[in-house]
């Protein structure tokens, strides 16, 4: 079964660098494993609506191409902003990245409920160092 690992944040907390990190790390521990951006998705589906409606249906797309995959994790890093697409996803694991109080998009920060549950809150922006952490967390299972 392929566990997905969702990385969420506001723009710019740096979701995609953990996200090459925690890659490589558990590719280094001989586990299969790929990785969804969410900008490379909806470029992929030519989707830019940043409405609640195109927020949720981007949420059950990422959910939908991670159970296609066959690998030992996925790891998803998209914002995330709202409960029903967290809902929706329902990561196994859940790495916050709380790292800025703003992003670059208003209606973005207007939006974003901070998580009541997670597995990792990050407060740093130090990929290298988090990474470890993470990755070998979910290694070791929960």
């Amino acid at each position: 079964m392929t566990e997905r690992i969702l990385i969420m944040g506001l723009p710019g907390a740096g979701k995609t660098y953990l996200a090459q990190y925690v890659l490589e790390l558990l590719e280094r521990a001989n586990k299969k494993c790929l990785w969804l951006n969410a900008d490379r998705v909806r470029t992929e589906y030519n989707d830019w609506d940043f409405s609640i409606e195109g927020r949720i249906r981007q949420s059950k797309r990422m959910r939908e191409m991670a159970d296609r995959l066959e690998c030992d994790y996925v790891i998803c890093d998209f914002i995330c902003p709202i409960p029903e697409m967290r809902k929706n996803f329902e990561a196994h694991w859940t790495v916050w990245m709380d790292t800025i109080q703003e992003g670059r998009f208003d209606d973005t920060n207007r939006l974003f409920m901070p998580p009541d549950k997670y597995d990792f809150r990050i407060t740093e922006q130090d990929a290298p160092r988090y990474s470890e952490l993470v990755a070998v967390t979910i290694l070791n299972g929960k």
